[in-house]
């Protein structure tokens, strides 16, 4: 390169090792530029010279003398620099990553005076300066982060003064709208596009930059993200976007400072996008205030007859002109889904500012950024994507509700946060999401709904009046209207008169739209909640079916999913609260559904008793009691007991009969069952009573019991002679140990005071001096007598039938007939009996055959006392280590001591229905597979100490 123009001593004051003479030298250069400033060739020679022959030079002197130099030409060429920074900037930016330290510095002060001669022009470089002063910010050198501070606050002076207006004439414009096209960048219309300084491809290299880890540099570009938002026109929230993942990943920086600027410029922005919301609503309020205008009315007919020609044609005329220009403040005020514009108002200049109705705000866009952090370990980022979230609710519904699934997915879990602000901003935002979905349209078919209400039509209440008088109904009425009647609202809609054809086109393209709420992919969702360790969870999960089922039950469980298997074996749940609330929705989908459907439910409810018995001791009653406060109790036994009936485990039948039976006998939930039962005048109760005694008869107490309850008293002690042909075990023994302290219990009050009738009630001494006469002596023995001696004074033996056939013998509150005529409304006792016996048969034939069982297993034992004979029944139980075990003196005793144990509080009253109900679960669920170390349980054969004397 020629360096003729570099006199010796320049070039070795330029290169040599000391400042001052360096910057002597630069004093030349200035000199010698400002001589040739009229000369274009020599200053480009000059400063070609300057970057080849020092710039560029290995040597560490001469590059400090040539970035001086640069700096020196360009103060001296002033604003006319603006034609040679092409030459002079690149230079100056590649010595920004010199190894040298020096050189890095000398960089930072040679750019910055650069910048401060060519203002305006230096933004044509925005970006490679940017890029360097962001490495430059985590140097490790203080000097060199002092003079990249100082070059930095410089840019950032001209970049908040001249971006949005300055326009270079020595490049094209940098925002064309091809351009932002094709880089995919949605840009306000308000953005400037002929400036020097360009937002669109600024934008590109912040969301690389953004992802930086160090410190420093997080908190250089968090600061230059505050700088360009606070520029109005620059509109930087509308390329949000871009940049928000790597602005939310600083507020898990270990930097205090660092995370304060980054909580303080996502709250500016939550806050302009609030604003543009707003906008949007006050743009939107004044578009429909607008199109509505009525227009100026035409002359009345009376003037019309006097009015000329030349009138009408005035009026036309001004009519014509006021539609036009509607027309014209339509088109300028229609914002778009997610772009605001501004309104013009009658032509008359841009109109007023609304602050935000010049942002474009992509909501979806955040959202999805924003779903994955909700679920972050970083406290900070969780509780601000959660208020983001929380905010969109309000201000972005359509598109909130589109991403519903994916937020309940990470909502739910944070229900149960350790941190009580994101716990608050967990239910807030849960329940602004239910509010949200409850709130939403439901696409339903023609097919789907005709379907439903042919289905449901026995239980549709009658239609309401048609809607074109009604308001729609708020999030409150649906709740408490039964989603029965939705259907129906539906059916009454499209059945009105032909006078309301528009609501009928309405509602046929309702169903044809696609549901903005994604149903099967929330129930998917919903149900990997019911593996989550928080209580708090899974019981918002179940509220969310709960809730959505209520709305669209046409929309749930509409395919074999999986959700109706999960919500079975949450009846496993260790926690009370989730069971209670998975029973609800259970009733709640069994209410809506048919009756295969419900017997589909409750034989998969027995399949799972059968199978978990421990779920069936713990939570049987639970359960059972649950679905009878929720459902038609007459309905769910008399589908179980048609269940059970025909059930080949015998053994299961017996225990879940036991269960049943107890539930019946002492829930308060079943007060209406059992006064239907004790109606035998009428056929419905006969019905039931019929239907719960075929499958009762697995259980011969039950069984007695039942008839009892319906004041049978005569078949009752037909039943006795029955029991004469069974083998007493112990299990029978224990659970008439439990009837007769339920016979003190209050459902059996009418009983009691039927005993003093002896002359109405024969049968039913009979049927107690019968169990009387079951019983060993033990504390169940002396209770029951006691009872009955009470009343002996009445000389009840005087009125005992002669005859056990006798009609005149038949008890007037246990007919044979009811009030209609016809076989059909009689209960054939006869063939009850019969059937009683054979079921009980097929129990017995499985008894034996698993005592056989068990004797080919077992060894004989040795010294075996004989068995206590009683009737023609053996007292044992289910297994041979129970009947070897009756013949002790010690068993005798712990039988005597255990009746008092069974269906008595510590004071010795009966014990409150549920635990009552819990504790006959567990031992009838365990009775029959008891050993000999279960004797301490069963009641006493042979009277205790007390009872000798």
């Amino acid at each position: 390169m020629d360096t003729s123009h570099f006199s010796q001593p320049l070039i070795r004051g330029l290169t040599d090792k000391i400042y001052d003479r360096r910057k002597a030298a630069a004093l030349e250069i200035e000199k010698l530029v400002r001589e040739n400033e009229n000369a274009p060739e020599k200053i480009t020679e000059i400063i070609d010279a300057l970057v080849q022959d020092f710039v560029y030079s290995n040597n560490s002197n001469a590059r400090y003398g040539g970035l001086i130099g640069l700096a020196a030409t360009a103060i001296a060429l002033g604003p006319s620099v603006a034609g040679y920074l092409d030459i002079i900037v690149p230079p100056i930016l590649s010595c920004f990553s010199n190894q040298d330290q020096k050189v890095r510095y000398y960089a930072c002060e040679s750019m910055y005076n650069i910048a401060k001669v060519a203002k305006g022009e230096v933004l044509r470089f925005f970006n490679s300066v940017f890029d360097a002063l962001c490495k430059l910010s985590a140097d490790s050198e203080v000097t060199v982060k002092s003079g990249a501070e100082l070059l930095d606050r410089l840019i950032k002076d001209v970049v908040s003064e001249l971006s949005t207006t300055y326009v270079s004439p020595y490049q094209q414009p940098l925002n064309p709208l091809e351009e932002t096209e094709q880089q995919e960048l949605i840009t306000p219309a308000s953005l400037p596009r002929n400036t020097a300084f360009s937002l669109p491809r600024f934008i590109p290299l912040l969301r690389q930059r953004i992802y930086v880890r160090n410190s420093n540099a997080r908190q250089y570009l968090v600061s230059w993200i505050a700088v360009l938002d606070s520029i109005p026109d620059l509109e930087l929230v509308s390329f949000l976007p871009e940049f928000l993942d790597g602005l939310i990943q600083c507020l898990s920086d270990p930097s205090d400072d660092v995370r304060t600027a980054a909580t303080s410029q996502l709250a500016d922005f939550l806050q302009e996008i609030r604003q543009a919301a707003a906008a949007a609503e006050e743009i939107k309020t004044i578009k429909e205030s607008t199109t509505t205008m009525v227009l100026p009315p035409s002359q009345s007919s009376a003037s019309e007859s006097t009015t000329t020609e030349d009138q009408k044609e005035s009026d036309q005329q001004i009519n014509q002109e006021d539609i036009t220009a509607l027309e014209e403040t339509e088109t300028a005020t229609t914002p778009t889904a997610e772009t605001i514009t501004s309104v013009e108002n009658d032509g008359q200049g841009k109109g007023t500012y609304i602050p935000g109705q010049g942002i474009v705000v992509q909501y979806a866009r955040i959202v999805e950024i924003l779903v994955p952090h909700l679920s972050s370990t970083e406290e900070e980022i969780q509780r601000t994507a959660l208020e983001w979230i929380n905010e969109f609710i309000m201000i972005a519904k359509d598109v909130i509700i589109q991403f519903t699934p994916e937020i309940i997915k990470a909502v739910l879990p944070s229900l149960a946060h350790h941190v009580p602000i994101i716990h608050e901003f967990a239910v807030a935002t849960n329940q602004s999401l239910q509010k949200l979905v409850l709130q939403a349209p439901v696409s339903t078919t023609t097919t789907t709904t005709t379907t439903f209400t042919s289905t449901m039509a026995d239980t549709l209440e009658p239609a309401p009046p048609p809607l074109l008088t009604q308001p729609p109904p708020t999030s409150t009425e649906l709740l408490s209207t039964s989603p029965l009647q939705q259907p129906q609202l539906r059916r009454s809609t499209n059945k009105s008169t032909p006078s309301s054809p528009i609501i009928f086109d309405h509602q046929i393209d309702d169903a044809s739209l696609p549901d903005p709420f994604d149903y099967q992919t929330t129930l998917a969702n919903l149900r990997l909640q019911f593996l989550n360790e928080h209580e708090e969870t899974r019981v918002a999960s179940l509220e969310w079916l709960l809730m959505l089922h209520k709305k669209a039950p046409h929309k749930i469980l509409v395919s074999d999913d999986g959700t109706f298997p999960a919500l079975l074996k949450t009846l496993s749940d260790s926690s009370e609260e989730v069971v209670r609330r998975d029973l609800q929705l259970l009733a709640q989908i069994s209410s809506y559904s048919d009756h295969e459907y419900f017997r589909h439910f409750m034989t998969n409810l027995l399949l799972l008793f059968s199978t978990d018995r421990r779920l069936l001791e713990t939570r049987g009653s639970l359960i059972i009691r649950q679905l009878c406060l929720s459902l038609d109790p007459e309905r769910i036994y008399c589908t179980i007991a048609d269940i059970l009936e025909k059930d080949e485990d015998l053994e299961f039948a017996s225990i879940m009969v036991q269960n049943l039976n107890i539930i019946l006998i002492t829930a308060s939930e079943l007060s209406d069952l059992r006064k239907r039962l004790r109606n035998l005048d009428h056929k419905d109760g006969q019905r039931l009573f019929i239907a719960l005694y075929k499958s009762w008869c697995h259980n011969a107490v039950a069984t007695f019991s039942l008839c009892l309850l319906a004041q049978a008293y005569e078949h009752a002690a037909n039943m006795l002679q029955v029991f004469a042909e069974l083998d007493i075990t112990v299990n029978m023994l224990i659970q008439i140990d439990k009837l007769v302290q339920l016979l003190e219990s209050p459902v059996f009050t009418y009983l009691r005071l039927q005993l003093l009738e002896p002359e109405r009630y024969p049968y039913l001494f009979k049927c107690l001096y019968g169990i009387l006469m079951l019983l060993p002596q033990s504390s169940a023995f002396s209770t029951l007598r006691n009872r009955l001696s009470s009343v002996s004074s009445l000389g009840f033996l005087n009125v005992m039938p002669k005859t056990p056939t006798g009609t005149e013998s038949t008890s007037k509150r246990t007919p044979t007939k009811t009030g209609t005529k016809g076989d059909d409304s009689t209960i054939k006792f006869p063939d009850l009996l019969q059937h009683f016996k054979l079921v009980q048969s097929r129990h017995e034939r499985q008894r034996r055959q698993s005592l056989q069982n068990l004797s080919k297993i077992n060894t004989a034992v040795k010294g075996r006392r004989p068995r206590l004979n009683y009737g023609s029944g053996s007292i044992g139980s289910n297994g041979s280590s129970g009947q070897n075990s009756m013949g002790r003196e010690d068993t005798i005793n712990s039988i005597s001591s255990g009746g008092n144990k069974v269906g008595r509080s510590s004071s010795g009253g009966l014990t409150s229905g549920s635990h009552l109900t819990d504790r006959a679960a567990s031992t009838g669920a365990t009775g029959n597979n008891r050993s000999s170390s279960g004797t301490n349980t069963v009641p006493r054969i042979i009277g205790g100490r007390k009872n000798r004397k």
